[in-house]
């Protein structure tokens, strides 16, 4: 639910989505389909990326991965039609930028917290998740800008075909350079009790 509302403020405020969200919204200008529908099929994607990098078939995770971008990728519809009939869009450019920078911390401590929890989260966490402790030497920043690579390429393919990109601001600028930096953060401030915590199906044979 946290990280549904940081999205939602991101796409509400016009000041910049998180990368992914973005590279939604553009879709979406393009093609008239909802925002949901591809931040769905962007975590279809991520499921299926999640099991190669893993190694192994893990049925519980591929279950529990699409479990939970059913009920994701709508709640930020219904979220975001909330805040637009609050009429949270008519604000004054100055709390939009706010907005914007809020929801993207707001999505990073959500990241935070489920990540260490280990027990349910969104398949594109999972990925930066298993990128940082697998493949990254633990670094969040360096896996995060790994798991944003395929957005760019998307925004960049996006701005062609348009001739203009949306969606992205200065809220997508401070989740570009800032999503590690916040995690890590949020993993020492937000509950630092809640220590990662993985188990013997994360292990990559």
């Amino acid at each position: 639910m946290i990280n549904a509302i940081g999205n939602a403020f991101t796409i509400i405020s016009g000041e910049g989505a998180g990368i992914w969200t973005a590279s939604a919204v553009n879709l979406h200008l393009i093609t008239g389909l909802p925002i949901g529908t591809y931040i769905m099929a962007f975590g279809i994607f991520n499921i299926i990326a999640n099991q190669l990098l893993i190694r192994h078939f893990d049925w519980l995770r591929l279950c529990e991965e699409f479990s939970y971008i059913l009920c994701f990728s709508y709640l930020i519809d219904l979220v975001t039609n909330l805040f637009h009939h609050w009429h949270f869009q008519d604000a004054s450019v100055g709390v939009r930028i706010m907005m914007a920078l809020f929801g993207v911390t707001l999505f990073c401590i959500g990241i935070s917290l489920y990540q260490r929890a280990n027990l349910f989260m969104h398949p594109n966490d999972d990925m930066s998740n298993i990128l940082r402790f697998k493949y990254c030497h633990h670094s969040a920043v360096l896996s995060q800008f790994l798991d944003m690579a395929i957005p760019i390429l998307i925004l960049i393919a996006c701005a062609s075909y348009q001739g203009r990109i949306y969606a992205v601001n200065i809220g997508t600028v401070y989740s570009f350079l800032g999503n590690g930096v916040l995690i890590g953060l949020a993993d020492r401030i937000i509950c630092p009790r809640l220590v990662h915590n993985f188990n013997a199906r994360d292990r990559v044979h």
